[in-house]
């Protein structure tokens, strides 16, 4: 019985992680830039390049809140996705960790944050707000 329900947890996490990135990849645009008007985003939109003088209100909220903890000084040498999960308050499950990590991926190649070390990401700049959304 118990290992039965070991694989049957493993699945139901494994397609909370599909759910989680089918939701983002839908929500991703091809064309998706920085042209038109700033805007604030909405939750589950589109990352855009981060560009000089285009500021996190452009970010959905969730992705606000990634960049509010990175900036912070307990961000100091970089954070892993668990430990920003953690930090917000959002679920530790390996689905939401991983939920964390491609937005951190994201964020990364997008250029709104650095990767310090593999799977560490730190504020590319000190001036990013401390507190965002």
């Amino acid at each position: 019985m118990q290992a039965a329900l070991g694989v049957a947890e493993h699945a139901l996490e494994r397609l909370a992680l599909a759910r989680v990135t089918v939701a983002e990849v839908l929500a991703e645009e091809p064309s998706a830039g920085v042209d038109g008007p700033v805007r604030p985003a909405a939750p589950g939109s589109v990352v855009p390049h981060h560009v000089e003088g285009v500021g996190v209100e452009v970010l959905a909220p969730e992705y606000q809140q990634i960049l509010a903890v990175l900036a912070g000084p307990e961000a100091v040498g970089g954070l892993r996705a668990k430990q920003i999960a953690e930090r917000l308050g959002w679920q530790t499950t390996p689905a939401g960790v991983e939920g964390v990590r491609s937005r951190m991926k994201r964020l990364t190649a997008r250029g709104w944050v650095a990767e310090l070390r593999p799977n560490v990401l730190g504020a590319v700049s000190p001036a990013m707000p401390a507190h965002v959304g």
